[in-house]
């Protein structure tokens, strides 16, 4: 088969699909379209093909445009620029359209389930809400972002969806070439940065090792949610968006229904933050298992639920955890997995201790999807479901489900 990449021409572009693009169809093999929106008729550049039913291009000139689409803010995103923004080109309606329907499509495919999906808004709007992020530098010492797909670094002066003292705190010094900068803002306005210089000798999967050294700030960031404060690595995991952490607690406080005595699971548990919630409800009397495999988010977790002595913090790999069967069985289990899910090793030992109901808390909806068909061999069910515009402007979009047996 003929490579395509470089090529040009004319294509009708169809549904959104995950991943930030929507699908097209040329000469029987379907384009996957950046920069495009449903319904729209654009020139399409090819910029990957790697053979098979299928390949990559950008939109780069719009011929029927949707009514649905504006200026972006930022020039970078644009085909060539910036790989972090997928839809600035779409107002914040479609943008959350969008998002739902991708929801909506992996939920049917993956999980043969039919759900009406609305992505929820977040207050502040598209624009400088993201808190932490990390930047690589160019050869010249210049910060910048990769592009898509690509491990070239565009550099950038500022940042659209970057929060005041991220981006703008790094932007404008020299860099060591090659190095990468994980910057956050936390809850008190403190930026706290540190540049990753390769390690010389040292790899791991093939790669070099990045050492950190702290530029900005402490190793320490303070952010608030739950009514409560939290102090945690500084580049450790948090939500990204400043109201995140907030609305995914009063979601996870309303639908795990615990009452005082009862047991909880709560797996995938980072610093605590839903820990928290459900030791409340349990009360003294209860017990709740917080499992993370990071060993520093674990010992965060255990400082900041100090004051709760009905939460044990577990640290290990949550496979690892279920596996020792020396756990209380649950009453409720919440579950916040990294973005591959939490498999059907996982998915197996929970449901073998039959909790009533489980709230799984998902940033990947295929994932989401995935996991839901597993607990449905197990005789759970979705009860609810309710997805949030955590990550405006990208294809990103955070879902919380309520399973029940």
């Amino acid at each position: 088969m003929t490579d395509w990449t470089g090529r040009r021409f004319e294509v009708e572009v169809g549904a959104v699909a995950h991943g930030g693009h929507c699908v097209a169809r040329a000469e029987g093999r379907v384009v996957f379209v950046r920069h495009a929106l449903p319904g729209e008729r654009v020139v399409v550049a090819v910029t990957e093909d790697k053979g098979g039913s299928f390949c990559r291009g950008d939109a780069v000139e719009v011929l029927d445009a949707s009514p649905s689409r504006v200026d972006p803010p930022c020039p970078l995103a644009a085909p060539g620029g910036c790989g972090g923004c997928d839809w600035q080109h779409a107002s914040a309606d479609e943008q959350r359209r969008l998002k739902a329907a991708v929801v909506t499509e992996q939920l049917s495919r993956l999980a043969g389930l039919e759900w009406d999906v609305e992505v929820e808004e977040l207050a502040g709007g598209l624009a400088h809400w993201r808190t932490r992020t990390r930047l690589a530098v160019d050869r010249r010492g210049k910060v910048g972002f990769r592009a898509h797909r690509s491990h070239r670094v565009v550099p950038v002066d500022e940042c659209v969806i970057a929060a005041p003292g991220t981006v703008d705190a790094l932007a404008g010094r020299e860099w060591t070439p090659g190095a990468e900068l994980d910057v956050s803002v936390d809850a008190t306005g403190r930026t706290h940065a540190s540049e990753l210089l390769p390690d010389r000798g040292k790899l791991r999967s093939g790669k070099p090792v990045l050492r950190p050294h702290r530029v900005l700030g402490s190793s320490v960031a303070v952010e608030q949610a739950a009514r409560r404060e939290w102090r945690l690595a500084a580049h450790g995991f948090w939500q990204v968006h400043p109201d995140a952490a907030d609305v995914l607690a009063e979601v996870v406080d309303e639908w795990a229904g615990l009452t005082a005595g009862q047991v909880a699971w709560d797996l995938y548990a980072g610093v605590g933050l839903f820990a928290a919630v459900l030791g409340a409800q349990v009360g003294a009397e209860g017990t709740v298992v917080a499992v993370e495999s990071a060993l520093r988010a674990a010992e965060d977790a255990a400082d900041n639920l100090a004051d709760l002595p009905q939460v044990r913090v577990f640290a290990g790999k949550v496979e690892d955890v279920l596996a020792d069967g020396g756990l209380p069985d649950p009453d409720a289990v919440v579950l916040d997995p990294p973005r591959k899910g939490a498999g059907r090793a996982v998915v197996n030992a929970i449901a073998a201790r039959a909790p009533s109901r489980l709230v799984y808390v998902a940033c990947d909806p295929a994932a989401l999807a995935r996991d839901v068909a597993t607990f449905a061999d197990h005789g759970y069910r979705l009860s609810d479901l309710r997805a949030f515009d955590t990550f405006p402007m990208t294809h990103h979009v955070e879902c919380v489900a309520l399973l029940s047996r």
